[in-house]
């Protein structure tokens, strides 16, 4: 059994395996680390460039897409490793950039996951969307990260380079611990794509367990490699999705919330109309009526996380949670960057 386990989600992403895999690679393989590139149903020649080009590398080739959540979940239950890092195949890692990671995540246990700093590989000195120097979500269940807020990132002087807990760990690098993984059930399938490592990242510290930021770990992510930011399947995704997060992992107590978030929505819409972006304007309509759908399902999971052992508790009060809206922040009262939200976490 390995002690890391790197595995990558491909999925018809031949062009980004030829191009990021060569590099992770080199910068990971050792006597303690290896490589897995498990395929979600692909039909061009990923398989065979691994096949072909990297026969050091584990390949794990799943019948179809099961998109971000079902393929991890998928994948990882036929890896053995002490650590999993999901990395996404558009991401150029760094050397040694696994180190500090592991250390930190062995320095203590009750750390479940950990995410290095992401940087945007076409503006390197400037943060990157998916995940930034660390995630958090305001009380309404919008999420944001040091460095980014919303579509708007920052450049890089340093101000973020501390270790620290955050409320979420980014799925384009995210290492976690394989008994915690297995422990909390990895990701929810039933997303499918988006928002699935915030409700994982959620489930954990509703459990007791921190989930951390390691800046001495830098990668470079290129973003948008499987559904383009505008696209209205992304957007379906995650209005879906986060809804669903709310209703799965909110103390009883906070169920007041949902309605509030509901016209937070509607307000996306009315934005998306003015932009004329009438395709994303429908789907966050269809993500509302497709979240009363899924009502029995995300209750059912709502109890499963309420009694995943007689030793682990609902926390309601994280320190991460910022109480504040983001939405207003950001559109109304115009604080762009995480230092003027005056957020300390």
């Amino acid at each position: 059994m390995k002690k890391l386990a790197v595995v990558i989600l491909n999925w018809n992403g031949e062009k980004l395996l030829r191009r990021f895999l060569p590099g992770v690679v080199s910068n990971t393989i050792s006597p303690s680390a290896g490589v897995w590139v498990a395929d979600n149903g692909s039909t061009d020649g990923s398989v065979e460039y691994v096949k072909q080009e990297f026969p050091g590398v584990g390949l794990i080739t799943l019948d179809r897409n099961y998109g971000f959540a079902g393929g991890y979940n998928r994948a990882l239950a036929g890896i053995e490793a002490e650590y999993y890092i999901l990395l996404n195949s558009d991401v150029e890692v760094t050397p040694g950039w696994t180190t500090s990671l592991l250390e930190l995540m062995e320095g203590d246990s009750r750390v479940a996951a950990c995410m290095p700093k992401i940087m945007d590989l076409q503006r390197r000195d400037y943060f990157e969307y998916a995940g930034a120097a660390g995630g958090f979500i305001d009380f309404l269940g919008y999420p944001f990260c040091r460095g980014r807020i919303f579509d708007v990132t920052e450049e890089d002087s340093g101000q973020y380079d501390d270790v620290r807990e955050v409320f979420w760990a980014t799925g384009a690098c995210m290492a976690v611990r394989a008994e915690d993984w297995q422990l909390f059930g990895g990701f929810d399938s039933g997303f499918f794509a988006h928002m699935e490592e915030i409700d994982l990242s959620w489930r954990m510290k509703n459990g007791g367990r921190r989930i951390m930021v390691c800046p001495t770990s830098v990668v470079y992510h290129q973003g948008g490699g499987t559904l383009p930011g505008t696209d209205p399947r992304k957007t379906f995704l995650n209005f879906r999705n986060s809804l669903s997060m709310l209703l799965k992992n909110l103390p009883g107590g906070w169920l007041w919330v949902l309605p509030v978030r509901f016209i937070g929505d509607w307000l996306s819409v009315v934005k998306f109309i003015a932009a004329l972006s009438f395709g994303n304007a429908f789907a966050v309509v269809r993500a509302q009526f497709a979240f009363f759908r899924l009502l029995p399902y995300n209750l059912r999971k709502r109890r499963e996380n309420r009694s995943l052992t007689g030793s682990l508790q609902l926390r309601a009060n994280h320190p991460e949670v910022y109480r504040r809206s983001i939405v207003i922040d950001f559109f109304i009262l115009r604080r762009r960057v995480f230092s003027r939200l005056g957020f300390g976490g």
